[in-house]
């Protein structure tokens, strides 16, 4: 065969030539695209029933395996165009010839075997993946007794300067992994904000405490027993809430949670005769969580027990507020007002695009409404983080500058910060 390759054949050899190009260009175009398809979307197709995407995920669940096929065959064909390359040269033009085959080899493989099939790769991987399965599939298993040698000759030179390659991702590698394809998920189309930031507060379920989304024990709507029977069916029924915490005495002697349904239906049994109901009675028992709780651990509570509603207290056991289920959902879509949601005034934006906030906006909301990164590990709230890095009280109109952002105290009462002007920093764009 080889008699037949050189300048006496310059047609045969010029077309040799070329066709391992192409198998050049083949390899380059698979590491790359089984490098750089998208293992969710391969999932996804294989559930539906397509076997080349299960061929796909087999292929890549071996990548040492698949990469180094890929290395082999290219490698040998690019060395084996070359050397028939500088030997036809070196025929028609002589010694001169070594030259112009290392230039013409250069350009030839960057540009046709390399750069552009790579390029075309990684813009079409999961297409390209899909389409070469079957060709991949053969190739890696006739080139794995060569890969598999060669794979045990890189890990035993690893092994020997004490590098080891066996570790498993964790958890946490994992999570950041997956923060990290969220953050990418960007676009032009409406709603990619707000699904971006649900599927961050989704992970961070964990993160969070049912302390930083519970609703404060001074705003929490109440009802002492110790008050006639027709004035607590009167607040029960006049209240914008359905579920309402019962106390004797003094709120912290919690001792039981009504829902207006049950008042009402305990009504109509009665013929509406208000000496006839003991209130406690048709209370539930409280049920009480440790401040501590995260957000994950208490929606599957809520979920086991059938509960929309719980008393929030500290390690000594004082009562600090309640959470419901609405709460934690809303950490994760945001807000969700209803007809019997209060209008609270918390966020203004200001025409000089600056905000007026209230002290006790927490700073969860207003990094995924506005995409800032403000900082929450220490405080919850607006307030919480002036009075932490400032480290003292600070007096109406005094301004701080923290993590890039300017805060000015406008309002104050005795000792709660209630308003605050946020300055927002420029964002790059805008300063070019």
């Amino acid at each position: 065969m080889f008699d037949l390759i050189g300048a006496d054949n310059l047609p045969l050899s010029a077309s040799l030539i070329i066709f391992l190009m192409f198998l050049s260009s083949f390899f380059s175009a698979g590491e790359t695209a089984f490098t750089a398809v998208s293992q969710a979307r391969m999932v996804g197709a294989e559930k539906e029933g397509n076997k080349r995407a299960s061929l796909v995920l087999k292929i890549i669940s071996d990548k040492e395996k698949m990469i180094g096929a890929f290395l082999l065959g290219n490698n040998v064909i690019n060395i084996l165009a070359s050397a028939l390359t500088t030997s036809l040269l070196i025929e028609l033009f002589g010694e001169a010839g070594v030259i112009y085959a290392t230039g013409v080899m250069t350009v030839l493989i960057l540009v046709f075997a390399e750069v552009l099939p790579k390029t075309y790769a990684f813009h079409r991987a999961d297409q390209l993946a899909l389409f070469m399965a079957p060709f991949a599939f053969v190739v890696i298993n006739v080139f794995a007794p060569i890969t598999n040698l060669i794979a045990g000759i890189v890990r035993g030179t690893l092994r020997f300067f004490r590098i080891n390659l066996d570790g498993k991702s964790t958890s946490d590698e994992n999570i950041d992994l997956l923060r990290g394809a969220i953050e990418m998920h960007r676009g032009d189309a409406e709603g990619i904000d707000r699904q971006r930031s649900m599927l961050k507060s989704i992970l961070d379920l964990e993160d969070i405490t049912v302390e930083e989304v519970m609703i404060h024990r001074k705003n929490v709507s109440m009802i002492d027993l110790d008050q006639t029977t027709d004035k607590i069916i009167d607040h029960v029924l006049t209240s914008p809430f359905t579920r309402i915490p019962l106390y004797r005495g003094d709120p912290d002697n919690i001792v039981g949670l009504v829902h207006s349904k049950w008042i009402l239906r305990e009504l109509k049994s009665v013929g509406n005769d208000v000496t006839r109901i003991r209130v406690e009675d048709i209370a539930s028992e409280p049920w009480f969580i440790p401040n501590n709780t995260t957000l994950f651990d208490q929606l599957q509570a809520f979920r086991d027990r059938g509960e929309h509603f719980a008393f929030v207290v500290d390690e000594y056991g004082s009562f600090m507020g309640v959470v419901t289920l609405e709460d934690i959902l809303e950490d994760i879509v945001g807000e969700i007002d209803d007809e019997h949601d209060m209008s609270v005034p918390g966020v203004r934006k200001l025409s000089n695009g600056s905000y007026l906030l209230n002290g006790s906006v927490t700073i969860r909301d207003l990094n995924r409404e506005f995409e800032w990164d403000l900082p929450d590990e220490e405080y919850s709230t607006i307030a919480g983080l002036v009075l932490y890095e400032a480290e003292h009280l600070p007096d109406v109109g005094q301004k701080f500058t923290f993590f890039g952002f300017e805060f000015e105290i406008v309002r104050r009462h005795r000792h709660q910060i209630t308003m605050i002007l946020v300055r927002v920093p420029p964002k790059p764009s805008e300063n070019n």
